[in-house]
C-alpha cells in the first residue's frame, strides 16, 4: 500500500505447538525494562508490512505503521501482538487488562488499483475505542477490541483474538486465531456498491452489505529481545473474508477473499520519570 495503514496484520507460522496444557513448559516473561518508582514505561514501535493496499483490494504493497504502549511502574510485562491496536491499560491485574485503544484504517484510493476505477475513494479512518484482555492460563491470552470510526467510516468495528504464547530465553513465540466484525455502516462503506459506482465501474453490480463477521484468520509472531530496551519482531498471518464481505462484488470482482500479511517490527522501551 505505498505508505498505507492496514487493518490488521498477521501470517501462518511454521512453528508447531503442543496441545495438552498439562505438558506446557512454564511461561517466563521476556526481558523487559526495569520498572522505576515513578513515571511510566513507554514502548515505541515501528513496523513495516507487506499486505493488500487497502480494505478489499487484491493488489499488494508495502506500508509502515507506528505503535505505542504504556504501562505503569511495577506492572508486570504483558504480551502484545503486532496486530493489537495501540493504547494502555487503566485496569491492570495479572489476569485482566482494560483500557482505551485506537487504530488507523487505510484510505481507499482507486488510483492504486485500476479495478476500483469508478468506486468512491475513502479517507483514512481513525478508530478510537476500548480493549479488554484476560489470561485463562499463563500461556493463553484472549483479547477483544471495540472501536468507532471517524472520517473514513462512521461505523463500529470489533476484533477478537486469542494467542498461545511461549518464551524461550530471549525469544517469544505466539500463534492464534483472529476475527473481525463490523456493523452495517462499516461493512457498507468498504464492501457496498451504489448504483452510481456500478455504472461507472462496469465490473460490479449494486450491493448493500449488512453487519456481521467480516473475516477469520490466523496470526503468528516471533520476537527477539536484543537488550532490555530493544527488540525485533517478525510476524504474519492469513485472513479470509466471510459473510457479507465475501459475498460482495468488491471481493468477488475487484479484490480478493484471501489476505496475507508479513511484517517486520522494531521496538524501543524506556522509562519516563516524572
Amino acid at each position: 500500500m505505498t505508505y498505507r495503514v492496514p487493518t490488521l496484520a498477521a501470517l501462518l507460522s511454521l512453528a508447531a505447538f503442543p496441545a495438552v496444557a498439562a505438558d506446557l513448559p512454564a511461561f517466563e516473561p521476556p526481558v523487559a525494562v526495569e520498572a522505576v518508582q515513578e513515571g511510566w514505561i513507554v514502548t515505541l514501535k515501528g513496523t513495516g508490512l507487506y499486505t493488500t493496499k487497502f480494505e478489499g483490494a487484491g493488489k499488494y504493497g508495502i506500508t509502515g505503521i507506528p505503535g505505542l504502549s504504556i504501562r505503569r511502574p511495577g506492572q508486570p510485562w504483558k504480551f502484545g501482538a503486532p496486530d493489537d491496536g495501540f493504547g494502555f491499560a487503566l485496569i491492570d491485574t495479572p489476569y485482566l487488562q482494560f483500557g482505551p485503544v485506537a487504530r488507523i484504517r487505510n484510505e481507499r484510493d482507486s488510483s492504486d488499483d485500476h479495478k476500483f476505477r469508478g468506486m468512491h475513494d475513502r479517507d483514512y479512518a481513525i478508530e478510537p475505542g476500548a480493549f479488554i484482555e484476560f489470561y485463562p492460563l499463563d500461556v493463553i491470552r484472549v483479547r477483544g477490541e471495540l472501536r468507532r470510526g471517524f472520517w473514513g467510516h462512521d461505523g463500529f468495528v470489533g476484533n477478537v483474538a486469542a494467542d498461545y504464547i511461549q518464551r524461550f530465553d530471549r525469544v517469544t513465540v505466539s500463534i492464534g486465531p483472529r476475527t473481525e466484525i463490523g456493523d452495517s455502516r462499516f461493512m457498507n462503506t468498504y464492501y457496498g456498491v451504489s448504483n452510481g459506482e456500478a455504472a461507472l465501474n462496469g465490473r460490479v453490480t449494486r450491493y448493500k452489505a449488512k453487519g456481521g463477521f467480516k473475516s477469520v484468520g490466523l496470526a503468528s509472531a516471533i520476537t527477539y529481545d536484543w537488550t532490555e530496551h530493544w527488540s525485533t519482531t517478525v510476524f504474519g498471518g492469513y485472513d479470509r473474508l466471510v459473510g457479507e464481505a465475501a459475498d460482495s462484488p468488491v471481493a468477488k470482482k475487484l479484490g480478493t477473499k484471501n489476505v496475507f500479511t508479513v511484517g517486520l517490527g522494531v521496538a524501543y522501551s524506556f522509562d519516563l520519570t516524572r
